[in-house]
């Protein structure tokens, strides 16, 4: 795999121009619902005031040692990689401050990573453990 970017990639970067909007980070506690209308009006609104998300935060629990528990967390964490994969942000931050079973939880963060790499966001792990690449 080579480090140096192609053609089309540079071609695009060059072509920029600056945009006079501000980025945001948004916590998903802010977002209502994750809902396409709802994202879309929330899209709208950040428009509006010139507003762009670059990230949304979710604060996620992994504090419980139950397989069901932890599927249902990384449930919920994949819903927020498709809402900011539908916002335009290009990392979604999962935080978090323990984790009763490592061996449950990983896995089940991988499996977001791989969602949100195919929607086209980076994941960041903000908690006790990291996942490798």
């Amino acid at each position: 795999m080579s480090a140096t970017r192609s053609a089309d990639v540079r071609t695009a970067i060059e072509g920029c121009r600056v945009e006079d909007a501000t980025p945001v980070c948004l916590d998903a506690d802010a977002i209502q619902s994750t809902a396409p209308a709802d994202l879309r009006e929330l899209k709208r609104e950040l428009d509006a005031d010139d507003l762009v998300p670059a990230r949304v935060v979710v604060d996620a629990c992994f504090g419980e040692d139950c397989s069901l528990a932890t599927q249902d967390e990384a449930d919920r964490v994949r819903e927020y990689v498709r809402a900011a994969s539908f916002l335009g942000a290009n990392t979604l931050t999962v935080a978090f401050d323990d984790v009763a079973d490592e061996s449950k939880v990983r896995p089940a963060l991988a499996a977001v990573a791989e969602r949100a790499r195919r929607e086209g966001v980076a994941l960041d792990v903000a908690g006790p453990i990291a996942l490798g690449n």
